[in-house]
């Protein structure tokens, strides 16, 4: 899978500068659609959302990291807890009461040394997901800090990119079922959109 990892990174890097590349991973991880898939979270098996072509924060953020270091930037993760339930989302009745059950959840981005200064780089949510109000990080400078999709509900957690293997939550049957409806209701939204 590395040799993917490597192809992509030649053909979305291509005849640009560091910012440009910086910018332009950023949009093509970013437009993956959200989806979480638990197996993904991985940090043997994040590399398969670029063929499964979706993924969650983990996932993403797991490539981010990757391919920002071939770059030649260090990168950092930063780990968010949060509550599903508090996440501004219009859930129908049936998925805020799963939301409302589930317990503290963490969020996964990326803190990238640029000129001298760790940035909060977040690649999370696809512009898809705007239409919901939600913050989608878009026309991204390559320099300033991203947006998160979600309010913390306490402190960010740095880890060293060699800690990725420690990152990795064993999902319970609650938390299936509620990412399983999730994916379910954002892909219709994605298919019938709000006009």
């Amino acid at each position: 899978m590395e040799g993917v990892v490597a192809e992509r990174f030649r053909e979305w890097t291509a005849g640009q500068d560091g910012l440009q590349s910086r910018v332009a991973i950023f949009e093509k991880i970013r437009d993956m659609p959200y989806a979480v898939v638990p197996e993904l979270n991985d940090a043997h098996r994040y590399v398969e959302i670029l063929t499964l072509g979706k993924g969650s924060c983990t996932p993403k953020h797991f490539l981010l990291c990757s391919m920002y270091q071939r770059l030649g930037l260090s990168v950092l993760y930063a780990v968010y807890p949060f509550r599903w339930a508090e996440v501004e989302l219009p859930y129908p009745p049936r998925l805020r009461r799963l939301a409302e059950a589930l317990p503290m959840s963490y969020h996964l981005a990326c803190r990238v040394e640029i000129e001298g200064r760790l940035v909060l780089v977040d690649a999370t949510l696809d512009p898809a997901l705007e239409q919901m109000g939600l913050p989608v990080n878009k026309d991204w400078d390559g320099l300033s800090d991203t947006q998160l999709p979600m309010h913390p509900s306490g402190e960010e957690e740095l880890y060293h990119h060699s800690e990725a293997a420690s990152l990795r939550a064993q999902p319970d049957e609650a938390r299936v079922t509620f990412y399983n409806a999730l994916n379910q209701w954002l892909e219709d939204l994605r298919r019938h959109p709000a006009v």
